[in-house]
């Protein structure tokens, strides 16, 4: 059986070519998908629509740093937020965590990650997906390895 879609996804990203496939993605699992391509809009639109769900390109800001995040998480802590990333270092994952995210999933893997990586988060899974540095077995809900479900401390 096919589980209702969810009300809003607002999808933050400065490539229109990626944010397209991104979007016919969410529109599998979102009744409305809403996109926007600078901080300033994000954190507006995250504000006046009370989105389910967060998906933002890590590279979104303009000055290369995640206040964008930790701003987002004062004005709507309960939302939950996915960040998308090119880079699979420890150290961006670990600041994607620290500013706030929910996720955080490798563009090379948007096809096969990021909808279970919305369907845990949407659970409520704070849990860490193992990554490739990590040797052992993934906990229970896990994504692929290109995947990182992060706990908020």
């Amino acid at each position: 059986m096919r589980e209702e879609p969810l009300s809003c996804v607002l999808l933050a990203d400065r490539h229109h070519g990626l944010t397209e496939s991104v979007r016919r993605l969410l529109e599998t699992a979102f009744a409305t998908v809403v996109m926007v391509a600078d901080e300033v809009s994000l954190l507006e639109g995250a504000s006046r629509l009370r989105p389910d769900v967060v998906v933002v390109d890590l590279s979104l800001a303009q000055r290369g740093c995640l206040d964008w995040l930790r701003e987002l998480r004062e004005s709507c802590p309960a939302l939950k937020v996915i960040v998308l990333s090119v880079c699979d270092e420890q150290s961006v994952r670990r600041a994607a965590m620290e500013a706030g995210a929910d996720a955080l999933v490798l563009k090379r893997a948007l096809a096969t990650d990021l909808l279970p990586a919305v369907a845990l988060v949407r659970g409520g899974s704070r849990e860490e997906v193992l990554t490739d540095e990590k040797a052992c077995a993934p906990s229970k809900g896990a994504v692929s390895t290109s995947t990182a479900l992060l706990s908020r401390r």
